[in-house]
């Protein structure tokens, strides 16, 4: 009767059972069913897997060869090639190379167009077409270019300009920085234009008085940080006539 009485009542009623009542009737204890952790773990692990393919991650426990770090340019400045002579004067021109600026020994031919007669005028305007030339294959491998944009010319300067001053075919504040941080020290380091140290009086084809800018270590280290609009350059105040006696 004990064993019918088992199979009549079902396993939630037997759990509720008290214990003593279960002893008397001699039925098993039900033991509490096990978790298989294996299978859970298994399951996360791939849930992780399926999370890091979704955002793009490969997963893997693998080194993945990456290939070498990117090089470095040289930033060497190549030798001259001998070629056939060439009627011009040298020159220290400043191009870009690893973000800065570096000086490149060339001989720069003496411009053939001459729309300006001032011989500092020209100097400025032969520079300027060296500045807007393509670097060489052999400058291009050492990581060398440039910003300056072609057509810039030199024009005549105005009247009541001060003394140095060097007008261009576009306003100086409209070149990018780069290119204006170029023109700004390949100009000084010119002994036919600057006078010396000090700064490079420029300015635009218009009325608007010229600026100044001055080629520091900060502005060859960072010519992208350039301030594009400088300093008014003051015309210079004749000198006082002295009273005679």
């Amino acid at each position: 009767m004990r064993e019918r009485m088992q199979e009549r009542m079902p396993m939630r009623a037997l759990t509720r059972m008290p214990m003593r009542m279960r002893m008397r009737m001699r039925m098993p204890v039900p033991v509490p069913m096990r978790v298989r952790m294996p299978a859970v773990t298994g399951v996360l692990a791939l849930s992780g897997v399926l999370l890091l393919s979704g955002c793009g991650i490969r997963a893997t426990t693998v080194p993945v060869d990456v290939g070498a770090a990117p090089s470095r340019v040289s930033c060497d400045t190549p030798a001259q090639s001998a070629s056939a002579p060439v009627q011009g004067f040298r020159a220290t021109v400043e191009l870009v190379c690893g973000s800065q600026l570096v000086g490149v020994e060339r001989v720069v031919p003496v411009p053939e167009k001459r729309p300006v007669k001032e011989p500092e005028a020209l100097v400025a305007q032969a520079l300027l077409e060296a500045l807007e030339r393509n670097p060489s294959a052999e400058e291009r491998e050492a990581g060398f270019t440039t910003g300056v944009p072609a057509g810039l010319t030199s024009v005549r300067a105005r009247t009541g300009d001060p003394q140095g001053t060097l007008r261009l075919s576009r306003r100086p504040e409209d070149l990018p920085p780069v290119a204006l941080a170029q023109i700004v020290c390949t100009l000084a380091g010119s002994e036919a234009v600057s006078a010396g140290p000090g700064p490079i009086i420029l300015g635009g084809p218009d009325a608007d008085p010229p600026r100044k800018w001055e080629c520091t270590d900060a502005m060859r280290a960072r010519p992208e940080s350039v301030p594009t609009l400088g300093e008014i350059a003051r015309p210079t105040p004749p000198p006082s006539a002295t009273p005679t006696p």
